[in-house]
C-alpha cells in the first residue's frame, strides 16, 4: 500500500476494461452499467485519489484520439480521479503540469533506486514523459466544469514499465525494462506514482503555480534547441525555438518573425536542424 493520504485508498481493480479513464467518468457520473459497478457505487460518489486500474485495455486511447498500446499484464494503465474545484477553468493545465512532474518524480525517483542517473528526461509538450528521447509514459485529462470552476478531473496515465518490444508504427516507445535492463515489480511503482501524483497535487493545491510551472519548463523536450515544425493548418514548415508554455497552456515558440504561440492541433514536430 503506497504511503499516501487518499491517492489508491480507493482502488477498483480489473483484468481488463474498455478505457480506465470512460469506467472512472462514469464512476463520477454514477451511471456505471449494472454488470460492472463495486456495490454502492451508484450511492455515493467516489472520494477524492480513487484510482481504476486495468491489467489490459481494448480502447485505451492517447493524445487527440491517439490509441494507447500496451501488452496486458506488462504496464501501469490507470487513471485517478481528483475534485480541484480549488481550480479554476482558466488555469486548468497547471494540474497538467503537476501530472507530468510527478511522472517526472517517479523515473527520476526509480532511476536513482537503481543507482542510475538519468541524463536525459523530458516533458514532450504536452505531457508526453520522454527518456533517451523516447516515449515512456503519457497522460490523458478529462475535465469537467462547473461554471468557470473544475468540478473534477480524471488523470489517465500509462505507464511502460515492463514491455520490451513495440509494434513498428510506434519506433519512438520505450519502457522502463529497457531503459533499465531490468523486470520491475508493478505495485512498487504504482505506490511511487500514487505517493509523487499526491505531492504534486498537493503543491499546486497550495498554491504553488509558479514553481510547478518553471520546473515544468525546465524539462520541456527540446527546449532552448532549433527543431523543424509544421504547421497543420497549411502545412507549411519553418523552424523554432521552444520557450516554454503560457498559462493556458500553450507552446511558445521563437521563430524567425516573432514569438508565437500554437495548441496541440496548431501544430507538429518534425525533426532536429541539422
Amino acid at each position: 500500500m503506497s504511503n499516501t493520504l487518499f491517492v489508491g485508498k480507493v482502488y477498483h481493480r480489473f483484468d481488463e476494461l474498455p478505457s480506465t479513464n470512460d469506467w472512472a467518468a462514469q464512476l463520477v457520473a454514477q451511471v456505471l452499467p449494472p454488470s460492472s459497478p463495486p456495490q454502492g457505487a451508484a450511492k455515493t460518489k467516489p472520494p477524492e485519489g480513487t484510482v481504476v486500474r486495468a491489467a489490459n485495455q481494448t480502447a485505451g486511447r492517447g493524445q487527440l484520439g491517439s490509441q494507447w498500446h500496451s501488452r496486458p499484464g506488462e504496464n501501469l494503465l490507470l487513471s485517478v480521479i481528483f475534485y480541484p474545484t480549488w481550480l479554476d477553468a482558466q488555469a486548468q493545465f497547471y494540474l497538467s503540469m503537476g501530472v507530468a512532474l510527478a511522472i517526472k518524480d517517479t523515473l527520476v525517483s526509480i532511476a536513482t533506486n537503481h543507482s542510475s542517473l538519468i541524463t536525459n528526461h523530458s516533458i514532450k509538450w504536452p505531457n508526453d514523459l520522454y527518456l533517451n528521447d523516447k516515449k515512456t509514459a503519457g497522460i490523458l485529462i478529462q475535465n469537467a466544469l462547473s461554471g468557470s470552476q473544475l468540478q473534477s478531473s480524471i488523470i489517465g496515465i500509462g505507464l511502460n514499465v515492463n514491455q520490451l518490444e513495440f509494434p513498428s508504427e510506434l519506433p519512438h516507445a520505450t519502457s522502463l525494462a529497457s531503459i533499465f535492463g531490468q523486470k520491475f515489480d508493478l505495485e512498487q511503482v504504482a505506490d511511487l506514482l500514487f505517493e509523487c501524483l499526491e505531492r504534486r497535487y498537493l503543491q499546486l493545491k497550495a498554491g504553488n503555480r509558479a514553481a510547478i510551472k518553471t520546473e515544468y519548463e525546465e524539462h520541456l523536450w527540446r527546449r532552448g534547441e532549433p527543431s523543424r515544425f509544421v504547421r497543420c493548418s497549411d502545412g507549411s514548415e519553418f523552424t523554432g525555438v521552444i520557450l516554454g508554455v503560457s498559462d493556458l497552456g500553450l507552446l511558445r515558440l521563437k521563430t524567425n518573425a516573432s514569438v508565437e504561440a500554437f495548441e496541440v492541433k496548431q501544430l507538429r514536430f518534425v525533426g532536429w536542424v541539422s
